[in-house]
């Protein structure tokens, strides 16, 4: 008996899911929701066959969906390869999943590098495109305090490169079996991660300009937003992973799903440097410097 479910070949048919779908729906419903959320906090009405669904409630709703069938897909995914259904195939076509997902990020960064260096290096134009602000001609704009890139900003750096320091290591002592360093790098790079997190926060929170009003400021946070919300992804992502190297489920020959964190990781660590040179050193060069 079982012989007869033994594999003959490397490739892998799941088991019909119904995470996709129900993932599908769980974004759609989240997308009008998002919607209903802005007419909500703009005070307007949000009409849809008579009904007035402005409310913030249908965004949560969606986005509730989307993290239970995240956390139960991806269960799913570790169950299988548990099971030993991620033959050297399929696992090479996960790593090309990934590296797809990785390079469509790529993409999305390049978007707002895209408008912050159109705004900062053709102010004139972004001044008549807008018709709202006056730059004065220069980047910072006339009137914008910019943050100190040598203070929480350069801390924040060395946090990121000291993460993926310690990941790398944690990533060495697993290809090793050494079970104490690959938990002891996972934690102190989840450490790392909280760290650089709370010190955006408070960065945000004592920022001398708002999103609104100004496209130093949108451009600024939505570039950095975005990148800090990867952040908390990814530190999710490597909590995960922490949880699951201590209940040993990661093997020198089978890791896949600490692998795809790593990747993530040292992507987020990258993406932050050109952030980092980008906006706050050479965007606010010139500029009247914010002490908080």
């Amino acid at each position: 008996m079982a012989d007869t479910h033994a594999k003959h070949h490397d490739y892998h048919i799941i088991d019909p899911s119904p995470w996709p779908f129900i993932a599908s729906v769980g974004a759609f419903i989240m997308m009008i929701g998002a919607v209903s959320y802005m007419r909500y906090l703009s005070g307007n009405q949000f009409l849809v066959f008579g009904i007035d669904l402005a409310t913030p409630w249908i965004f949560f709703v969606g986005l509730a969906i989307v993290l239970y069938v995240m956390y139960a897909w991806w269960a799913d995914a570790i169950k299988e390869g548990q099971e030993g259904a991620h033959t050297p195939v399929v696992s090479m076509h996960l790593r090309y999943g990934m590296i797809m997902f990785i390079a469509s990020e790529v993409m999305f960064f390049v978007a707002w590098f895209w408008a912050f260096f159109d705004a900062s290096l053709f102010p004139n134009e972004a001044v008549q495109a807008a018709r709202t602000e006056v730059l004065g001609g220069q980047w910072p704009p006339v009137g914008i305090e910019v943050l100190d890139p040598l203070h929480l900003p350069l801390f924040n750096t060395v946090t990121l490169l000291l993460s993926g320091t310690t990941v790398t290591w944690a990533h060495h002592a697993l290809l090793h079996n050494d079970r104490k360093g690959l938990v002891w790098g996972l934690a102190l790079t989840v450490l790392l991660g909280l760290i650089f997190s709370y010190v955006q926060y408070y960065e945000y929170a004592h920022a001398p300009f708002a999103f609104a009003g100004s496209i130093y400021g949108s451009t600024f946070f939505m570039a950095t937003g975005f990148h800090g919300f990867h952040v908390i992804v990814g530190t999710i992502f490597l909590i995960v992973c922490l949880i699951r190297a201590m209940k040993g489920q990661f093997t020198p020959e089978k890791h896949f799903g600490f692998e795809a964190a790593a990747w993530y990781w040292h992507f987020v660590d990258v993406v932050w440097l050109f952030l980092f040179f980008s906006i706050y050193v050479w965007g606010s060069w010139g500029g009247v410097i914010h002490h908080m």
